[in-house]
């Protein structure tokens, strides 16, 4: 009975792969429906997480400044340290959010972690431009991306043809891309864990 749960693969690991490709054959490849759920929880958990860090950055900038004047007078003084740390803290937010979005469309595509994450960012980038176009076309109070502080975010009124600008919008496009990456082979991972123990049940491991 043992030897035939064993037949055709010489280990637990290598069965295991087999039943992953034959599985990925037929079940593989990019699922955009699971893709845009994980997009939901991206842009959703970088709302949250934004306003998390603007509630933050108010409470300290109240327990610290003695006047408005000289809060005011630090503020324009430390302009450049502040904008570092707030495309710091940007990147961080995007970063966490994508890899939640990607874990969430990892897991629930079961395989191609990869192209789950890249999909999860192309759902980004397909609705930032479809809102971009239509601020274009009907005024830019419909960009609500750019409200939202959600990625990627693309602005229509050349706002982005600036030093800081093109740097931002390269964060918003490339740290949601790699974040989603790891997040959607995080995910898909976990089913991998999955089948090894039903491999190892079948072989009485």
């Amino acid at each position: 009975m043992a030897s035939e749960n064993i037949s055709g693969a010489s280990t637990p690991k290598s069965r295991r792969n087999d039943v992953v490709a034959a599985e990925r054959e037929q079940f593989g490849g990019i699922k955009f429906g699971s893709a845009f759920f994980g997009w939901l929880t991206a842009i959703g958990l970088t709302v949250i997480l934004s306003a998390l860090a603007t509630a933050i950055g108010v409470g300290i900038g109240a327990s610290t400044s003695g006047s408005a004047n000289e809060a005011a007078n630090q503020a324009t003084q430390n302009a450049g340290t502040i904008g570092i740390v707030s495309g710091i803290v940007l990147a961080v937010i995007l970063f966490v959010a994508y890899y939640c979005g990607g874990y969430v469309a990892g897991r629930m595509a079961r395989f191609d972690g990869v192209k789950q994450g890249v999909a999860v960012w192309l759902w980004g980038i397909i609705i930032a431009v479809v809102l971009a176009i239509l601020a274009a076309v009907a005024g830019d109070q419909f960009n609500v991306l750019s409200n939202l502080n959600g990625a990627p975010s693309i602005p229509v009124d050349g706002s982005a043809l600036t030093t800081s600008g093109l740097i931002a919008l390269a964060i918003a496009i490339l740290v949601p891309l790699i974040g989603a990456i790891l997040g959607g082979k995080a995910g898909m991972r976990f089913h991998r864990k999955v089948d090894q123990v039903g491999i190892n049940h079948q072989a009485g491991i």
